[in-house]
């Protein structure tokens, strides 16, 4: 492994590669086979009719036949580097080599209510609570919905979720559109608040995660959104989901080979429609069913595929972690949220998501979400470079202080005590302390800093026009 400079700005410095680079070549090559070979079904006829101006093949009505030539014109022509914005217009996410930023997920059904314990359905306020929690911890760099609002209607409840997260936290957004006017209103309310749609392009607040049922099956939906973002210039998420077993080959292999053929035919598809557009690949592996439950895990340990595809291309990639299967906040959420996020920041995933779930993607916590952060402290802390020079080798404070002295009152001491990682939650007091202090569980700890969060944080407001200008997008929307 290379040295790398403790100036480097990388939280990333060491990586796991899953994949050889052969092996990579390989996973590629059956993926222009797939696309040359046996094609893909598009279900919108406009995503058709480009491709097949471009060259593509089309049978059947909307079988697609890609040939390797449009992939190979493709990449050169998308970025390689994608930048998100913070509500201010400043650089807060650079998308670039193996540089890893952490935030929830989306749209999950249940919330295990962190002052109860009892898991319940969702209201908007929930959705509020927890834009306001991630603008307030410091290692979550971007925002998405986390619950569905169950008081609001449910065809335009992304709406109102988009509006929440403008409002409470000043961090780039990942939203979650059902339909292509959601997505639209989405980017209007974003045009508001950055002031028009030329600083949004130039500046990108937000970009949207497009679920695509396959590699080889492209709903309706997810190329509609597409086109939409990749005609205004703006980065999409273009995430084919399949389940290994189910809807791809059970292998890791054979599943990555066929979900990666759609992360190149949205890369064709985006670049077709704008060249240069930003896009951003998915980083989640398929994880295959589990044929004793017939779930589908979070947490399934094969994954670092698709980041070694990712590397291949110089793309960004979509990660997940800070995940787990447990119906509840404790020791195996905790584990399989480390295990999650130590691995998914080893492979390079620069956008890693879901940090909170519950319940195999089902159910949401807050108090699980500042668990994870915790975690990520940790996991960047763990990662970063180690200075070696002069001044850390400390050669003459060694000498100075002797085989008998102690380096609690030397200058040295304080000057570099700060440096080190010191824990919100995780407790490091001895048995006393932690018991005359009510001998709390890290749940328990963790709640508690929910609810001191949402007492005392208090993210900047948008201007008053700008608010009314938010509802009038909501209430068109919920009018239709």
């Amino acid at each position: 492994m290379a040295w790398i400079s403790p100036d480097d700005q990388e939280h990333n410095r060491l990586r796991f590669a899953r994949l050889t680079q052969d092996q990579a070549q390989k996973i590629h090559g059956a993926s222009l086979e797939i696309l040359e070979r046996f094609g893909a079904r598009l279900h919108f006829q406009d995503a058709v009719n480009l491709l097949q101006r471009g060259g593509a093949d089309v049978r059947d009505g909307n079988m697609v036949r890609i040939p390797s030539r449009m992939v190979e014109k493709a990449f050169t022509t998308v970025p390689k580097r994608v930048v998100l914005y913070n509500r201010n217009g400043e650089p807060a996410i650079p998308l670039e080599g193996q540089r890893c930023f952490y935030g929830p997920g989306s749209d999950t059904m249940n919330l295990i209510d962190h002052r109860t314990g009892q898991r319940r359905k969702p209201l908007l306020t929930d959705v509020v609570e927890g834009t306001t929690l991630c603008d307030a911890l410091p290692n979550i760099d971007f925002v998405m919905s986390m619950v569905l609002p169950a008081d609001v209607e449910p065809a335009s409840a992304d709406v109102y979720q988009m509006e929440a997260m403008l409002a409470h936290t000043t961090k780039p957004i990942i939203n979650v559109s059902y339909e292509l006017k959601g997505l639209i209103a989405a980017v209007a309310m974003a045009e508001v608040v950055v002031g028009g749609k030329e600083a949004l392009q130039k500046h990108p607040l937000l970009t949207c995660y497009i679920n695509v049922v396959s590699g080889v099956n492209h709903n309706r939906e997810a190329l509609e959104k597409l086109l939409y973002l990749s005609g205004r210039g703006l980065p999409a998420l273009y995430i084919p989901a399949s389940t290994g077993g189910v809807t791809s080959p059970m292998t890791p292999a054979g599943a990555a080979a066929l979900d990666n053929a759609g992360v190149l035919l949205g890369l064709v598809l985006s670049q077709l429609k704008r060249e240069g557009t930003p896009y951003i690949m998915t980083g989640m592996q398929p994880s295959p069913m589990d044929m004793r439950t017939m779930v589908t895990p979070y947490t399934d340990p094969e994954r670092g595929i698709f980041q070694a595809m990712a590397c291949l291309y110089g793309l960004p990639a979509f990660g997940w972690g800070g995940v787990s299967d447990s119906k509840a906040v404790d020791q195996q959420a905790a584990a399989e949220a480390a295990l999650t996020l130590l691995g998914e920041s080893l492979v390079g995933g620069n956008l890693i998501h879901d940090l909170g779930y519950l319940e195999s993607g089902l159910t949401f916590s807050l108090a699980q979400l500042v668990i994870c952060e915790e975690i990520t402290g940790w996991v960047k802390a763990f990662l970063k470079g180690v200075e070696v020079s002069e001044e850390t080798l400390a050669l003459e404070v060694i000498g100075q202080t002797g085989p008998e002295g102690h380096y609690l009152n030397k200058e040295h001491t304080r000057r570099h005590c700060r440096e080190i990682w010191y824990p919100h939650l995780f407790d490091h007091h001895d048995h006393k302390t932690w018991k005359d202090g009510g001998g709390k569980t890290l749940g328990e700890r963790a709640a508690e800093r929910v609810e001191q969060i949402l007492t005392e944080h208090r993210p900047e407001p948008l201007p008053d026009d700008v608010r009314v200008e938010l509802r009038k997008t909501v209430e068109l929307a919920d009018s239709h």
